[in-house]
């Protein structure tokens, strides 16, 4: 009976690995999507401002060109 518990004890362990695993991954994985649709949305946004020809650097941190 002992082999038998402690199989099953062994089993336990790795189902309760497995679910922090998960669990850590669906973390990650939700965080990144995140990151992926805000990059988007600026990205879009970015292509709607060239698009337009609207300057995207700002002028006031932007060093003057060699020729001034």
């Amino acid at each position: 009976m002992t082999e038998l518990t402690d199989r099953l004890d062994a089993l336990e362990m790795r189902i309760a690995f497995q679910d922090q695993t998960i669990e850590e991954l669906n973390t990650t994985i939700t965080a990144q999507w995140r990151q992926i649709d805000l990059l988007t949305r600026k990205l879009d946004q970015m292509e709607q401002q060239v698009r337009s020809g609207v300057h995207i650097a700002d002028p006031a941190t932007e060093p003057p060109p060699p020729h001034y």
